[in-house]
């Protein structure tokens, strides 16, 4: 019987980088939403009474019911249901999640009785908050699902092929979005809220990412069509093989993965890492206002778009080194000592210089530190994991990761808060938006939360020489190329 040959979709490079491009853009308008509000926290603390310690709060919701165990079900969602499947769910919940915390924080919502009923009950936050963070808690269920679901799939459209360089890219345009949304939102919250609401308010740039995502549900709705054809190209022998792989993944493999030491560290240098750059990305517009004599938000976030920028630029290239020069280890290495070096510039340098140039200089600086870590960190975890439970390995490491973005976030609006009670310019400052001002700025000193961040780096570093010396004992391949060039 003859045997049919063919080529695949994935390679044919034209698929394969379409595929890549539709589930990324997905993902950059996900990022664009999680820092909608970014830019914007000394205005929604003056138009909605949201202090540090709730804006903190706030922030943290993303990652509540994922730390609560939802996370460890996407995972076993996607090694069972597929990519398809938790794709399409991760990509709704996303937009879901963006609708309730839209109306959250609109005008409609704070005239009615139930948003005064929120704001007195459980705790003292205002509704608007309490609602927001409420949508941010389903929004981050998806973008956290989305998140290993397109790792899963960039695994399976580039195995054996530029499977660093795809992942690099992928994380590249996600850091686009952030510096598009640190470059947008403040001018869509003056004209498009102007416009439309008749006054500058948080409102119109998040309901305008709001209909961003809409579309990445669509991009991704295109992506399951050609994944459906990749699956059906497969033949009847590989797709037999998938159904088994499947059928063969048990509850029980969650144990094997928490049992592994390389599973353990890999995650907690991930928390760590991570822990010093997400929440710091929902204070770093403020902190450069404080530190730069009460600029503007949107001259603050003018500086600080800069950082995805500069992790997207050097992201790809870093890919392409993984694939062919390998390194891993060392650079997740080089990656923490820069996170650390700029942490301590903004908290000590930065304040004593008052320099534009050195702020500029730092956060390009700390992009190509977040361009060092994720490029290094998520293709090594297919090397040291086993196929069948990727997609739970990589769910998991996320929910340990989501533990620390849980809970930083109301730990460094806490101790900001706290740092600063006797902070005369600040007590002033209050007082004066107390007795009806609109216009005043809230002078915060960052430096205790800066301190906090660069000891997370430390620990970070410590996780990182320690990874490679156990790759080097046990030979995890982390140091050697991901191509594997022909003999």
């Amino acid at each position: 019987m003859a045997e049919k040959v063919y080529k695949l979709m994935n390679d044919n490079p034209v698929a394969r980088w379409a595929a890549l491009f539709l589930i990324a853009f997905m993902m950059f308008f996900g990022y664009m939403f999680v820092d909608v509000m970014s830019p914007l926290q000394s205005m929604i603390e003056v138009e909605r009474g949201w202090t540090p310690s709730i804006f903190g709060t706030y922030a943290a919701g993303e990652y509540i019911l994922n730390v609560c165990g939802f996370l460890i079900l996407a995972g076993i969602i996607l090694d069972k249901m597929g990519i398809r499947f938790t794709g399409t769910l991760s990509a709704s919940l996303m937009l879901l999640g963006a609708i309730i915390k839209f109306y959250g924080i609109s005008d409609g919502f704070q005239e009615t009785a139930f948003c005064g009923w929120l704001g007195s009950w459980w705790t003292a936050m205002p509704g608007s908050a309490k609602m927001a963070a409420f949508g941010f808690m389903i929004f981050g269920c998806g973008c956290e699902m989305a998140g290993i679901t397109v790792s899963r799939s960039i695994a399976k459209w580039f195995e054996g092929k530029e499977m660093a360089l795809a992942m690099g890219l992928e994380m590249a345009i996600a850091r686009v979005g952030v510096f598009a949304i640190f470059s947008i939102s403040p001018i869509l919250a003056e004209k498009m809220g102007t416009s439309l609401f008749g006054h500058p308010t948080v409102v119109a740039p998040v309901a305008f990412c709001t209909c961003l995502l809409c579309i990445g549900l669509i991009f991704f709705l295109v992506f399951c069509v050609m994944d459906k054809k990749f699956d059906k190209q497969l033949g009847a022998a590989a797709a037999q093989a998938g159904a088994d792989e499947e059928e063969q993944f048990k509850a029980s493999d969650i144990l094997k993965i928490f049992g592994s030491k390389i599973f353990w560290v890999i995650a907690l240098l991930c928390v760590l890492y991570y822990s010093a750059i997400f929440p710091f990305q929902r204070y770093g517009a403020n902190m450069l206002q404080c530190n730069l004599d009460g600029i503007t938000p949107q001259q603050a976030a003018n500086i600080f778009r800069w950082f995805p920028i500069g992790a997207a630029a050097i992201t790809p290239f870093l890919g392409a080194f993984l694939d062919n020069k390998g390194k891993g280890a060392t650079m997740l290495i080089f990656g923490a000592l820069l996170l650390i070096i700029c942490h301590l510039v903004f908290a000590f340098l930065l304040p004593a210089t008052r320099s534009a140039l050195l702020a500029y200089v730092t956060i390009v600086v700390l992009g190509v530190s977040f361009a060092l870590v994720p490029a290094a960190l998520w293709p090594s975890v297919p090397k040291v994991m086993n196929p069948r439970y990727l997609g739970s390995a990589y769910s998991l490491i996320f929910w340990v990761q989501n533990v620390g973005l849980c809970f930083v976030p109301m730990l460094i609006g806490g101790v900001l808060q706290s740092s600063n009670a006797n902070n005369q310019a600040v007590i002033a400052a209050k007082e004066a938006i107390a007795n009806g001002a609109t216009d005043t700025f809230i002078p915060y000193d960052y430096t205790v939360p800066l301190v906090i961040f660069a000891s997370f780096g430390i620990l970070a570093l410590l996780l990182a020489i320690y990874l490679k010396a156990i790759d080097k004992k046990h030979g995890y391949h982390l140091e050697e190329p991901n191509i594997k060039k022909a003999e």
